[in-house]
């Protein structure tokens, strides 16, 4: 199949340019201009880059020519911060969305993987591990516009027969994710501890998420990509939460190490628990966590390690 995976040039997307390459797809990457294609340094030679706004429909559309799939990865904003602007998310999250789905249709193409969010779009849950029926009611607008382009694809697909499946993710993980952002607790704390810098945690470490490695993101898109499953939204996660101070723990064992912890105020966007059920999943697509949690952090570790010595 010819793929287009939007976004990429990331640290989720480059993961899965690679499988995509090692499975003999053609491959197309489309991404902001002048974006470091470090993370594609595996298949570079192997795949098309093309740069542009993915707001301008000038800029998306040459991007759409002749494709089977496209893998929607892009987003603008963060949960942390989504608050701070919701006209902002808005109008680059849902109305180039709206754009791209418009182009998708025109040009006849067959199928659009999107990358929602389990860990926002259900707001708080009453009741865990969360499910697919579970009712969504997020408390950011990050979840809000994730849930937006949800409603609008199933809406192209009674319009248009668009084919769709859409993968609610929790927090994957793993090597190329920055460590100097403020999303992606364990890239962010295993970055503080190789630098010997304080690790800031908002509240008392009790907030728990949902974490699965990178590599089992990817088994989870490349199924969804290759197949036609029957169902058309999947929690794709560990399927068990762990708070802050879990990971904390975890580090401390990995690495050795025993960094200095600070504690800030706690945030109200910040559910208090967010874990996945992932039986769906299990059963349609035969997927599940094929790498542990401790087995994870450890092969980050030794990643951003490395990482280092390369670039002293």
């Amino acid at each position: 199949m010819h793929c287009l995976v939007l976004g990429g040039a990331g640290f989720m997307g480059s993961h899965i340019v690679d499988a995509l390459v090692a499975r003999n797809h053609k491959v197309r990457i489309f991404d902001l201009p002048n974006i470091s294609t470090h993370n594609l340094k595996h298949s570079g030679d192997s795949v098309e880059i093309l740069g542009g706004d993915f707001n301008n429909v000038n800029d998306i559309s040459p991007a759409l020519e002749n494709v089977d799939v496209v893998v929607h990865l892009v987003g603008t904003t963060l949960p942390g911060t989504s608050n701070e602007n919701p006209t902002y998310d808005v109008e680059s999250n849902v109305i180039g969305t709206l754009n791209l789905l418009k182009k998708t249709v025109e040009k006849g193409i067959k199928k659009i993987i999107f990358s929602s969010s389990g860990g926002t779009v259900y707001g708080i849950p009453r009741s865990v591990p969360i499910p697919e029926t579970h009712e969504t009611n997020p408390v950011c607008s990050y979840g809000i516009t994730k849930l937006t382009i949800e409603k609008y694809l199933a809406l192209f697909h009674h319009l248009h027969n668009l084919d769709y499946t859409i993968l609610r993710l929790a927090n994957p993980y793993g090597e190329r994710q920055r460590i100097d952002g403020v999303q992606g607790a364990v890239a962010v704390f295993l970055g503080k501890a190789l630098l010997r810098q304080p690790i800031t945690i908002w509240g008392d470490g009790s907030v728990a998420r949902d974490y699965f490695y990178i590599s089992d993101l990817v088994d989870a898109f490349m199924t969804v990509i290759e197949s036609d499953p029957p169902s058309r939204i999947y929690n794709i996660a560990g399927g068990q939460a762990r708070s802050l101070n879990d990971i904390l723990s975890v580090i401390r064992k990995v690495t050795g190490l025993q960094p200095t912890i600070q504690y800030a105020s706690g945030r109200r966007l910040d559910v208090p628990v967010n874990c996945l059920d992932i039986q769906l999943a299990k059963k349609e697509l035969g997927w599940q966590p094929q790498i542990s949690w401790e087995e994870g952090i450890a092969q980050t570790w030794e990643w951003l390690k490395n990482q280092k010595k390369v670039t002293g």
